[in-house]
């Protein structure tokens, strides 16, 4: 029955990781203000008839807090990179010098750092529900298991272990949304 118990956590952090990583990806999409290559990451660009990702095809650096280089490796790709970031809806508007794309990322007004800061939030509470329905998937196999001849002390072990492992996360999640709110807010 041990067995149950360890398919159970085993499962559940899976899943919890998973939740995890999808928070990290979407926080690293709200902007701070700040210019990083990791903005582009969501812009697809068509090359030769495939959509492919702006970092597969071009290099992306920053060259100062606001300011976002782009050089393409072929030179014809200038435009459609352009319109990738336009068509992307980043806010961002790349100038096109003839050798490299120079996109300068505005400063955010207060109204905007708020309303990223309650995407973030947003984008916070959808890992919690993740990790909410992982302990409740893993809860499910103990019961399971629990009917199937398994003793009371080790459904109740197993319980603890699952609950002491979604609080974890829960404090990793809010951990996350602090500093990045925190990242968000500073002018």
């Amino acid at each position: 029955m041990q067995e149950a118990v360890d398919m159970a956590l085993e499962e559940a952090k899976e899943q919890m990781e998973k939740a995890m990583e999808r928070l990290r990806g979407e926080l690293r999409k709200v902007r701070a203000g700040k210019a990083h290559p990791s903005m582009l990451e969501s812009v697809k660009v068509d090359y030769y008839g495939t959509l492919t990702p702006v970092s597969q095809i071009a290099n992306v650096n920053n060259t100062d807090a606001r300011t976002l280089v782009v050089q393409p490796w072929e030179k014809p790709m200038l435009d459609p990179i352009t319109t990738g970031i336009i068509n992307a809806n980043l806010g961002l508007n790349p100038v096109n010098n003839g050798e490299v794309l120079i996109i300068n990322v505005p400063s955010l007004t207060e109204e905007r750092r708020i309303e990223l800061s309650k995407r973030a939030r947003s984008e916070g509470e959808s890992a919690r529900v993740s990790i909410r329905n992982a302990r409740k998937d893993a809860n499910d196999i103990l019961k399971s298991a629990k009917e199937e001849g398994m003793s009371e002390d080790m459904f109740k072990t197993g319980e603890a272990k699952v609950q002491d492992m979604t609080n974890s996360y829960t404090k990793n999640i809010e951990d996350i949304l602090s500093a990045k709110e925190a990242d968000i807010m500073t002018i």
